[in-house]
């Protein structure tokens, strides 16, 4: 089972960031690793509406992800957000 099928078959359950998230946005790290969040969606099964994703996760999903790393739709801090994570930065729990 790859990866992402493994996030997919993980809906709705939690999903533990074990490193610091950078924010773009803000041009720095956020300063909290090992935070908790639930898993809303991910970017494959999201494909079917690519007009919600940001531009930058609807080009990733549209070409084949490695089975590393998956584009994740997330409850970070009561705030929904889509973030690309690797397979060695997160557990699912």
């Amino acid at each position: 089972m790859t990866f992402l099928e493994r996030i997919q078959a993980h809906k709705g359950g939690l999903l533990k960031i074990k490193t610091e998230l950078y924010w773009y946005g803000q041009g720095r790290y956020d300063g909290n690793p090992g935070r908790t969040c639930l898993i809303l969606d991910d970017a494959l099964a999201a494909q079917s509406t690519l007009a919600d994703l940001p531009a930058v996760f609807a080009a990733a999903a549209a070409a084949a992800p490695t089975d590393a790393s998956a584009a994740v739709y997330l409850l970070i801090d009561g705030q929904p957000q889509w973030i690309w994570v690797d397979e060695g930065d997160v557990e699912l729990l």
